[in-house]
């Protein structure tokens, strides 16, 4: 009961947060926020709820696998036993031979190609356009704005603005906080088949899971951002673009590659200087002369106003330390961190119903280094709102992190159910 009473509690959270904004003074209207959460019920009712649904989604584990299985065998093949060939020497401990940048990173490549692939046979927009009809019918909001919605599903919060470019500079304020939202609320598709090989082995269905979380977050950051920066509806009408299309489906492959490059540079990059720095303002932090019991790490301040949070979305007031530290490294850090935390927890640490819902709240970009990716990215798209965007960032940090802990309460709700 306490994950259904969170859904209310959350949206009130963002209410107030745009009434102390100052966000409030054309009043908040009300239906993207009660579609929105409508939506996010339905979709999970449906995915977590119903057998058949989710045993459908579960086979997509399946797939996961395969695509792993291929990875690997590319990586073995470019790299040698760095990439999981035969090792030329006895581990000296299980694990000790993976290496994150050999094994698990070139999937943003395989990804990022057959992406492309689909984007080009036009399964991709037959898919998103699909979404984008039901926000806008449930919801009400301007075609540009659900396509963007519904894209942020398969791709990263700066290559879902990228297909509604035209349309950004017209947009207004609200609908472009929004964007900025349902980007920090979810996670691209490069990304969610590692994660699912990070849980695994301690979440059972885990590219189930992580789809569905950036399924039913989507309406939910609509909603939150309805009432932290209200939005009316929009142009109605808006499609995708690309400035330049693939020439055929190998052309389609190659620049998927290609452009797969980008992000695996910038997650290995952004992992290596975002630990540096956090470890370093961390090592300060604890030669400072604080009273004992006081937090060392910036982690675990982030973890002291998030622990009636998890609490609140349906953690056990004994396990809600360890899911505020997670929820405060993935906010300091990032989502990829904090997975491979929660995967490493002690057994017991968390109970299989407390990891399901941390599966849920930790599934989106909202991090300080997502946050600089997402005002630099947006910001050379409309320069001429460069200066909006940067005041709605932190905003919307919040109203995505709002978002996936409602999906988290849903989620825990639905299978305690």
């Amino acid at each position: 009961m306490r994950g259904l009473i969170a859904l209310p509690a959350l949206l009130a959270l963002a209410w107030v947060f745009g009434r102390v904004a100052g966000e409030h003074r054309g009043g908040v209207r009300l239906r993207p926020v009660i579609g929105g959460t409508a939506l996010q019920i339905a979709l999970g009712a449906v995915l977590i709820g119903i057998p058949a649904a989710r045993h459908a989604v579960g086979l997509l584990n399946d797939a996961a696998t395969a695509l792993q299985d291929a990875t690997d065998a590319g990586t073995a093949f470019v790299f040698g036993y760095l990439g999981g060939s035969a090792l030329p020497f006895a581990e000296t401990h299980p694990g000790a031979a993976f290496i994150l940048a050999f094994k698990a990173l070139p999937l943003v490549l395989v990804i990022s190609a057959l992406s492309a692939l689909l984007f080009h046979w036009g399964i991709l927009q037959r898919i998103a356009g699909a979404f984008a009809w039901a926000l806008r019918r449930t919801l009400g909001i301007g075609g540009a704005l659900a396509i963007a919605a519904a894209v942020h599903v398969f791709v990263g919060m700066i290559e879902a603005p990228l297909l509604i470019r035209p349309w950004l500079a017209r947009m207004s304020r609200g609908e472009l906080f929004a964007v900025m939202s349902c980007g920090m609320a979810g996670i691209a598709g490069t990304v969610m088949v590692i994660y699912a090989a990070i849980l695994g082995p301690v979440i059972p269905d885990a590219l189930g899971n992580i789809l569905i979380a950036s399924v039913i977050s989507t309406p939910a950051a609509l909603a939150m951002s309805a009432l932290m920066v209200p939005y009316g509806p929009g142009e109605a009408d808006a499609a995708l673009v690309t400035e330049t299309p693939a020439a055929g489906a190998l052309d389609a492959l190659v620049r998927g590659t290609l452009d797969g490059m980008r992000p695996l540079v910038a997650i290995a990059a952004l992992l290596l200087v975002t630990v540096a720095l956090v470890t370093l303002f961390n090592g300060a932090l604890g030669r400072l002369p604080l009273p004992p019991g006081w937090p060392r790490t910036l982690q675990d301040w982030f973890a002291l106003p998030a622990r009636p949070l998890v609490w609140l979305i349906g953690l056990d007031w004994a396990e809600s330390a360890a899911g505020a530290t997670l929820l405060g490294t993935k906010t300091v850090l990032n989502e990829f961190v904090a997975y491979l935390r929660l995967a490493a927890l002690p057994p017991g640490t968390l109970s299989p119903h407390a990891r399901l819902i941390m599966t849920y709240a930790l599934c989106g970009f909202a991090n300080f280094g997502s946050l600089g990716i997402l005002v630099g990215g947006m910001g050379a798209m409309v320069p001429e709102r460069r200066a909006e965007i940067v005041a709605l960032g932190l905003r919307s940090l919040v109203s995505g992190t709002l978002a996936t802990l409602s999906s988290g309460a849903l989620a825990g709700a639905l299978a305690a159910g």
